[in-house]
């Protein structure tokens, strides 16, 4: 809301509202709201003070911050011993907030009447008033969504040992601990946290292969911080994560930080502009922001201007801005980015190695937590298969619990099942990796194992999913002087690609058919991996 300022004094301010002929004068004493982070929502204080900067060109107010009730922290209001009415506010004697404030953002006054209701003793609070301000123009609601009704009966508990496992080692299950990434939770922890208790801003560059336990760790990380910021352990700050394999552009980037900041949605353009306004300009009681970018390759565009702008927002003096940053490339900022960009990356960088076998037998220990539905040697068979691949956790998870029904599915009555043994684990093995694709894979003719190959390889050397025949064609014929055979010509090598298309093991552009076509892979690359690793064997 704009406003235009009249007569301006020690003692008093009057205040005109844009379009209105009524002016309100404000003077020390009076309780008056302030510009907040949306009109719905604005600050409330008491105004004691109205004075000029040193130029005498900035008008400035001095305030005493009052918290409305959904701005207290949940543990304060068990301190209260009382339940308090809504529109009732109370005291902010915090440091994270500065007490000056310019007078253009101003709203207006507001009536608060001091309540003499007793207050309980030692809660840490001091007396309350409920606010009675005059009441506005209904709005529709913003995040009006249908809810989902609640369970009517409960979920079914598990009905033997190889159940109850199958549940533990689901990955959407959420562990009670996360072994073999103590040191990187703890260097993502510090780094938070320093910038929290600071009120800086910053960016952490976090890479790994998939299934490394990246997202998991550092949604943990928040988890704890949050749990400290209920304690009054470290300052508040408000978290919000994006990812990029849920955008259709990268440019929705910008409209999704916008929501979740604000609530207000926007085009990509406008909440490009928001988002740099406000990050750029000092405002009353802002509060640090914790951001999430996962994927963050997909979120690459010619010019670049949207991971510059995500690595250059944290480095403004008052956004107050921390950036966590995922991809699964380690080296993609010196790949992909160009220097202005690496630039505002910086040099604090997390890399998660793949898990070793040990790791992985670990990981899958800790899930099970005492449940014994696995003998020792089928435990070990799993995780030294997966780690000699890839060392996904995912994916040995996604072993165990196949091989948990291959198990129950062979006994002949679900009670009577034993352990998981070493050839349930077989079974479950050749299954993953035995499908039609593998099978295609290893029939195919040596120049499409070796296109193939080629492909992985540039994927790796981008940290993209995607890629032009002309950048694979480069890797082919690299990979046959390395093989000792004769490099194939262009038209030779699109007539490769045009089979793996068939196949479908390859999704090729259909919209041309040069050098410029676009490759993606339409298997997983453990897949391919492991048809060419057992092809050679």
């Amino acid at each position: 809301m704009e406003t235009m300022f009249g007569l301006f004094l020690s003692r008093y301010l009057n205040i005109g509202v844009e379009g209105q002929e009524a002016v309100t004068t404000v003077t020390p004493g009076q309780y008056i709201l302030i510009e907040g982070n949306d009109d719905d929502n604005p600050f409330v204080a008491k105004l004691l003070k109205l004075f000029g900067d040193e130029s005498h060109k900035q008008k400035k107010a001095l305030v005493q911050w009052f918290l409305r009730l959904s701005e207290v922290p949940q543990n304060k209001k068990l301190l209260l011993g009382r339940s308090p009415h809504p529109q009732e506010i109370f005291y902010y004697l915090g440091r994270a907030c500065d007490d000056e404030i310019n007078v253009e953002s101003i709203l207006g006054t507001v009536h608060v009447r001091q309540d003499s209701s007793p207050v309980e003793p030692n809660s840490g609070f001091f007396p309350c008033f409920p606010i009675q301000a005059t009441p506005s123009t209904p709005r529709t609601p913003r995040n009006a969504t249908p809810s989902i009704p609640s369970r009517t009966v409960p979920a079914r508990q598990p009905g033997n040992i190889l159940e109850e496992a199958r549940a533990r080692l689901h990955v959407s299950s959420v562990p009670e601990s996360l072994p073999c990434r103590e040191q990187e939770f703890q260097d993502i922890y510090n780094f938070v946290e320093s910038k929290v208790m600071d009120g800086t801003g910053g960016c952490m560059y976090i890479s790994g292969v998939p299934g490394t336990g990246k997202t998991a760790t550092v949604h943990e990380v928040i988890r704890c911080l949050q749990h400290a910021s209920d304690m009054d352990e470290i300052p508040m700050f408000r978290f919000i994560e994006i990812n990029g394999m849920k955008m259709t552009d990268p440019h929705q980037a910008y409209v999704q930080i916008l929501q979740k900041l604000t609530g207000q949605k926007a085009t990509a353009d406008h909440a490009a502009a928001l988002l740099e306004k406000r990050f750029s300009n000092p405002a009353p009681k802002k509060e640090t922001t914790v951001l999430l970018v996962d994927e963050l390759d997909l979120l690459w565009t010619r010019k670049q201007n949207v991971m510059y702008n995500l690595f250059d927002w944290p480095t403004r003096h008052h956004a107050r801005l921390v950036v966590l940053t995922i991809a699964n490339t380690m080296d993609l900022p010196e790949r992909i980015m160009i220097n202005r960009v690496a630039s505002r990356l910086g040099l604090t960088r997390m890399s998660f190695q793949p898990y070793s076998f040990k790791q992985l037998q670990q990981i899958i220990t800790s899930r099970l937590n005492k449940v014994k539905a696995f003998e020792e040697d089928a435990m070990q068979l799993v995780s030294r298969k997966v780690a000699a691949l890839s060392g996904d956790a995912r994916r040995c998870l996604d072993i165990c619990r196949r091989a948990t029904e291959i198990c129950e599915h062979s006994a002949s009555h679900p009670s009577t099942a034993g352990l998981v043994r070493m050839s349930h684990v077989m079974e479950a093995l050749d299954e993953m990796f035995s499908s039609s694709y593998i099978t295609a894979i290893r029939c195919a003719s040596l120049q499409e194992q070796l296109f193939l190959r080629a492909v992985i390889a540039e994927f790796r050397r981008l940290g993209l999913e995607e890629a032009t025949f002309q950048q694979v064609f480069v890797q082919h014929q690299a990979l046959c002087r390395v093989e000792g055979l004769q490099p194939i010509s262009v038209s030779e090598g699109l007539a490769v690609c045009q089979r793996l298309g068939a196949c479908r093991l390859l999704l090729l552009e259909a919209s041309r058919l040069d050098v410029l076509q676009r490759v993606r892979l339409n298997v997983s690359q453990d897949d391919v991996l492991y048809a060419l690793k057992a092809d050679r064997d």
